[in-house]
Formats: structure tokens, sequence, C-alpha cells
């Protein structure tokens, strides 16, 4: 398993490499919290928050889940765990240019996954 200090180093590599502009305004930068978050919507405690863009009266930030990103990918080798963080990432900061733009793409294509995942647990 990938430790919470590895994944934080994997976080920093990844963020370093992507282009400094798509972190425009986003104040509050990238945090890595310990904890495990389950989505407000999940049926059986299986949907799991792993990564979320914020914005409130502190800024606009994002914020990674350590436990919801190991209880989902913590059994895969250290490559693979790389590119789902580097996913993750790219997914958030996205959010993040969409919401600038005055863009929701991101945020339909969420609520449609939220919307297949209840429809797949009620069949």
């Amino acid at each position: 398993m990938i430790s919470f200090e590895e994944c934080a180093l994997m976080l920093d590599e990844i963020a370093d490499s992507m282009p400094y502009e798509l972190y425009r305004e986003l104040n509050g930068g990238l945090s890595l919290l310990p904890q495990t978050k389950v989505h407000p919507k999940a049926l059986n405690n299986d949907l799991f928050i792993l990564g979320e863009y914020i914005r409130n009266s502190l800024g606009r930030y994002i914020v990674f889940y350590y436990g919801s990103i190991n209880r989902v990918y913590g059994r895969l080798s250290k490559e693979e765990y790389y590119k789902r963080l580097k996913k993750i990432l790219a997914h958030e900061v996205r959010h993040h240019n969409e919401f600038l733009a005055g863009v929701d793409d991101l945020v339909l294509y969420d609520n449609q996954q939220i919307s297949d995942y209840l429809k797949r647990k009620q069949q």
C-alpha cells in the first residue's frame, strides 16, 4: 500500500508537471487529507469521493482524500496508482478551469455518473 507521504510526493510531482496556468486563481492550492470520504448519495457506503474542487469563503482549492483513494486504488501497483492520481488531479483542475470559464460540462458528467450508479444499485 502507498503511504500518505508517498501519495503526497506523487501528487506534488504530478502537480508540478502540469502547466502553471491551469492553477490560476486557485488561491487555496492543493491539499491531501488522510480521511475517507463517502459520497452523500452512496447507498451502501461504497461510493467514495477521491478529490473535490471547493469554492467557498476561504477561496478556491482542491482537496484529495487519501483514505478514499486507498480504498479504491490501494491494491494497484505504484505505477498504476500514480496514473490514477494523475487522472484525479486532472479532473479536479478541469472543474476549476471550467468554473472560471463559466462552463458546467464536467459537473454534468459527474451528475450523470452518480445517476448511473444509483440506477445500477437500484436494479
